[in-house]
Order: structure tokens, then C-alpha cells, then sequence
């Protein structure tokens, strides 16, 4: 498709938002990014790129960029909760040379996207809050402010509270998981190494990693309770609430958790994954086509990969029609399987005694006998790029 005459209106500037805009923007496309915010930022804290994350990133040519503002993993330890013992570690650098993982903070990423979008000529504009997208030939988007605006592609990338998607889907409630998790920063007076470190607990864990120049630790604390709390990253609540929920938690943890003197609380949902992901000149991307729980680090990096599949697949295709077609045909299988493998993950690092002590044990055997094979295990995530040559749009 030549990209030289298309008008495309991306609503969202998060990760997957701004990467698209980007790529496109690079074809020749002229791009317009609506933001409700009135300016580029990004709530939270710490989020891992992983290698299919970063193959994405070193296509855009901002891997470098991205080397200097975070911090790179170089391993994976698991914990017990009551005083930090050591259960496994997963040795990146041995076991995983050719790959690169890192720990960043989210508003580095949103700046260093950002930047590049604006450098590109994609015009960006604030506070532009969507109320709804009509599908069509010239699909419209409707701003709560009464103006409309058209383009020949319309790409949702605005979130799990997407104003977007429900232009394609049918409106379905997200079920609440059973969990909750705090977010938070702490400085690093510990000189904590760049490793991910999970403490496992009963019906809870703590991931800690430091990010930017290493001077700041993230925490996430996910706990299993009936009673939810509002599905959103801006939720505040008291630090000591996040204490007394993990007052069994020693060592390392306890430490962390003692200096923490602000802190967000959010309920984590689960949503099922779109059932159409572009049709009639609207597209989805992200969170807004698939929402997935925190428990494989994979939120940002699935957004990338959409972004580069999305760009790819209009590239190759005769029209936007098929190349939307060739995108859902490309993605939502990976995605499925993928938020399946997060939702699934975080009761192994919640199991109480007596199960815990034998699952602990097995996992030291294995890292014993076998550690090459335990990093390896989720290869099928981390060692996925959507980004090479033979990786081609679908033909229909």
C-alpha cells in the first residue's frame, strides 16, 4: 500500500500509540496522535522490556536510546518471602547472552517514543478526549467536545478503558481476578543489583527491580483478596496498608517495604481478547485489544509487537481493508496465548504451606540439574520477533 496519501489517526500517546505513530509516520503516512491528556506523561513506575520488546525497539532504531535510560537485567532470582532466601536463580548472562532485557522506568520509554514522534513530523494533539469512533469508508471520530474529525484509519491504542474498541466488539464487563497490587518507587540504598527479584509469599508476592541510572527501586506487590479495588494505576492508597498486607514479608523485602512513603493500588481484571481486531477502517492495538495481567512483564511489549505487525501488514497489503485482515490473522492468536500464560502465572508464586515447600524444592533441583531449560522455558515469548524478514504479512 503507499502510505504517501493516507490520512491516520492513532488515539492514544502510550507505548503502543506513540511506537505506531512512529512506524507509520516513517512509511510516508500522515499521521495525527489524539491525546486526552493535556501533555505526554505517563503514571506508574518500573516496566520490563523484554528481547521480543526490544527487537521491535532496535527496528525503530531507538535500542540505543532506550540501552542509556534503563537499566539491563542480568538475571531473575526468586526468593522466599520470611527472610530473602534464595529458592532459584536464572543467570541471563550465561544462560541467555544474545538476549537483552531491561528494567525501565515508564515515563523514560513514553519520552523516548514521544521525542521520536515529534522529530517525525507526527502532529500531536492534546487534550482530545474521544467519545466514539463510527466505522466506514472514512471512519470518524467523535471528541467530547462536540468536533469530529475523519481519516482512512482510525488505530485504538487508548487502553484497557478503550473508547475505541466498542466500534468493533460488543461492550463485555471485565472479571475481577481475585487480586490486587500496589506500585511504587524507593531509592536504592541498598545498591541492589540490576536483577529482577520476586519474593514469594502465601497468596501474595513482591517483584522488585532498580531502574534509571539504578539509583530507584520498582516494586510491585500483587495480592490474592476478595474485595477489589478500581481498575486504574492512579489509584493512591497508604503505605501502610502495602505494609500490613505484607507484614510477613523479611530481609530484603522488609526493608524496601519500610521505606515506601507513596504508593498506587489498582484491582486487576481480566478481559477477554477482541474478537475483531480492524474492520471498516478501525484498528486495535494494545491494552485496547488485549488487556493482560502483569504476571509476564508482556503488556508493553505486546504493544510493540501490534505496532510493527499493524505497519507491516498495511505495507504489504493492496488496500486497509485486507491489510487489517492480515493483522488479526498475524496477532490475535500470539496475544490469546500469551495473556493466557499471565493469567495463569501468579499462583506459583503464591502457594502456602505445605504446599510451598515441596514446589520450592523442585524448583532448586531444577535450577540445579537443569537451568538452561528453566530461562529457556518461555522462549517461545521472549525469542518471538516480529520483526524479522521471513516474519511476512499473511497473503489472503
Amino acid at each position: 500500500m503507499n502510505f504517501k496519501d493516507v490520512r491516520i489517526s492513532v488515539v492514544g500517546a502510550g507505548i503502543g500509540g506513540l511506537a505506531v505513530a512512529y512506524l507509520l509516520r516513517q512509511k510516508g503516512a500522515q499521521v495525527t496522535v489524539l491525546e486526552q491528556a493535556e501533555e505526554i506523561s505517563e503514571v506508574g513506575a518500573g516496566l520490563q522490556v523484554t528481547p521480543n520488546g526490544v527487537a521491535v525497539l532496535r527496528a525503530m532504531g531507538l535500542a540505543d536510546d532506550l540501552a542509556w535510560c534503563a537499566q539491563r537485567a542480568r538475571a531473575v532470582v526468586l526468593r522466599h518471602h520470611a527472610h530473602g532466601r534464595e529458592v532459584l536463580r536464572l543467570d541471563l548472562d550465561q544462560y541467555a547472552p544474545d538476549l537483552r532485557y531491561y528494567f525501565v522506568h515508564r515515563a523514560d520509554l513514553i519520552h523516548l517514543l514521544a521525542d521520536a514522534v515529534r522529530r517525525s513530523g507526527v502532529q500531536v494533539r492534546l487534550l482530545q478526549k474521544v467519545s466514539t469512533v463510527v466505522p466506514g469508508p472514512r471512519p470518524a471520530v467523535h471528541l467530547a467536545n462536540g468536533a469530529k474529525c475523519h481519516a482512512d484509519l482510525v488505530i485504538g491504542a487508548d487502553g484497557i478503558h478503550s473508547r475505541v474498541r466498542p466500534a468493533l466488539n460488543a461492550v463485555r464487563a471485565p472479571r475481577f481476578s481475585g487480586q490486587v497490587a500496589w506500585r511504587a518507587t524507593v531509592p536504592n540504598r541498598l545498591g541492589l543489583p540490576p536483577e529482577a527479584q520476586v519474593f514469594m509469599g502465601p497468596g501474595r508476592h513482591l517483584v522488585t527491580y532498580p531502574i534509571r541510572d539504578g539509583s530507584m527501586v520498582n516494586l510491585v506487590a500483587a495480592q490474592a483478596r476478595r474485595n477489589w479495588a478500581e481498575e486504574s494505576w492512579s489509584h493512591g492508597d497508604n503505605p501502610d496498608n502495602l505494609r500490613q498486607a505484607f507484614a510477613g514479608f523479611g530481609g530484603i523485602a522488609r526493608e524496601l517495604l519500610d521505606t515506601v512513603d507513596e504508593v498506587k493500588l489498582w484491582g486487576l481484571f481480566r478481559h477477554p481478547v477482541a474478537q475483531n481486531w480492524g474492520q471498516d477502517g478501525i484498528a486495535l492495538l494494545g491494552d485496547a485489544a488485549h488487556p493482560t495481567l502483569p504476571f509476564m512483564a508482556q503488556g508493553a511489549n505486546m504493544a510493540l509487537e501490534d505496532a510493527y505487525a499493524l505497519v507491516d501488514c498495511l505495507a504489504a497489503a493492496p488496500d486497509i481493508a485486507a491489510a487489517l485482515s492480515a493483522y488479526q490473522l498475524r496477532r490475535r492468536a500470539r496475544a490469546a496465548k500469551v495473556v493466557e500464560a499471565a493469567s495463569g502465572n501468579a499462583w506459583k508464586y503464591h502457594l502456602r504451606a505445605p504446599l510451598s515447600w515441596p514446589a520450592h524444592g523442585i524448583l532448586r533441583l531444577a535450577g540445579a540439574l537443569a537451568p538452561q531449560r528453566m530461562v529457556s522455558q518461555f522462549d517461545w515469548i521472549y525469542r518471538h520477533d516480529e520483526t524479522r524478514q521471513d516474519r511476512t504479512a499473511p497473503r489472503l
